[in-house]
């Protein structure tokens, strides 16, 4: 199976996407990952990454398609999460890979603003929301300190959101008219709620 999780900024797709990749034996291609590994190792790619990504813009569509490329050889499963971000790449993708299916989770902006601007990380990969932690400050999993991502506030979001509604959100019809799209409506449900969802679907393939 090869499958594109589409959703907007905060929609969960990092949480389903671990789900996901744990249950179906997929591999997990995360370009956001990829991103931040290069830019906490101060790679040239990383220094690049991390200009766009802190004023709120996408990387440039050529370094990302090629780094999807190489991270794609040889794996006959897997799941693209962050990628395609545009018709553009969605058309290069379909130049080196077969996409089976695209998963859309969609949740409603005033939540998704909520979600972001709320989330806390920990360095473990961990992510809370603030309304959950109880006016706690560590990891409950590894009790290091938790912080806020420099792009997780309110005026980087919303340009956040409004270049996913510009570039990404014209995937919704580009895959629906391949007959490929599969959309959650994710709402306030919990994560595994929506995973349960996301399984009847996958499961029905």
């Amino acid at each position: 199976m090869k499958l594109v999780l589409l959703g907007a900024p905060g929609a969960g797709k990092g949480t389903q996407a671990e789900k996901i990749s744990a249950k179906y034996s997929l591999k997990h291609i995360s370009t956001g990952d990829i991103f931040r590994a290069n830019i906490k190792g101060g790679t040239p790619i990383g220094k690049l990454a991390k200009s766009y990504i802190d004023a709120g813009k996408l990387v440039p569509d050529d370094v990302t398609c090629e780094i999807v490329k190489s991270a794609v050889q040889g794996a006959d499963d897997y799941m693209l999460d962050g990628f395609p971000r545009n018709v553009y790449q969605a058309e290069k993708l379909d130049g080196f890979a077969q996409v089976d299916i695209c998963l859309n989770l969609e949740v409603d902006k005033a939540l998704l603003m909520d979600r972001i601007c709320g989330r806390r990380m920990c360095v473990c990969g961990a992510s809370y929301h603030v309304s959950r932690l109880n006016g706690s400050e560590v990891c409950a999993k590894c009790g290091k300190p938790l912080y806020r991502r420099e792009d997780d506030n309110p005026e980087t979001v919303e340009k956040r959101l409004e270049t996913y509604e510009s570039q990404t959100a014209p995937l919704i019809d580009y895959y629906g008219a391949q007959g490929k799209l599969k959309t959650i409506i994710c709402g306030d449900k919990s994560p595994e709620e929506v995973f349960a969802a996301v399984c009847e679907v996958l499961d029905s393939l």
